[in-house]
């Protein structure tokens, strides 16, 4: 209870707070993307129930031929993801309840939600906006941009190391180690 009421007190401090840089990063999410400037996704949340979560769009398909297109990140928008200023629509998410500040990262269907076992444990938590592993793996789309097999290599490596890393929060969850991992993030991303 008292985790919920720290998220959805500093979810709203953080709203209203940056309502104006929020507004501003929106605008020109969609000038750049020539889009709405938001992106919504399904995500698997607590219980292994999907939600959807809240991004301002960094990405926009741009047609290289007659037949293939291919995504590009404009220069203010991978300055955002740089930054992670493209989560903060996730404090929304927050505020509904869908997510906590610290937590497992949401994934897309077909990972967490597939776990057994005592690694199912993780899915009795509230997705996060932060954890151990999403500092540790911050750059992770760099790392797998230079690996032959991406897919193979985050199945195999990052992914079970993350399941490793959720879990250890999971039985040393602790108030004081959330604001800890709050601190290491603002670190990390400032």
């Amino acid at each position: 209870m008292g985790k919920r009421f720290f998220d959805f007190f500093l979810a709203l401090l953080l709203l209203i707070c940056c309502s104006g840089l929020i507004v501003i990063i929106w605008i020109l999410a969609a000038i750049e993307t020539k889009s709405s400037g938001i992106f919504l996704q399904k995500r698997i949340g607590q219980y292994g129930k999907p939600f959807t979560i809240i991004k301002f769009k960094t990405m926009r398909l741009v047609s290289v031929s007659g037949t293939r297109s291919e995504v590009v990140i404009p220069t203010i928008a991978a300055f955002f993801r740089k930054y992670k200023l493209d989560e903060l629509p996730q404090l929304l998410n927050i505020l509904f309840g869908q997510m906590s500040f610290v937590g497992p990262r949401p994934d897309i269907p077909g990972y967490y939600d597939k776990l057994v076992g005592d690694e199912r444990k993780i899915l009795e938590l509230k997705p996060g906006l932060t954890s151990e592993a999403s500092i540790k793996y911050s750059n992770e789309e760099e790392i797998l941009k230079n690996i032959p097999n991406p897919e193979k290599f985050n199945n195999e490596v990052i992914f079970p190391d993350k399941i490793k890393m959720n879990l250890h929060y999971y039985y040393n969850r602790s108030f004081m180690g959330d604001l800890k991992v709050i601190l290491n993030t603002l670190l990390r991303f400032c």
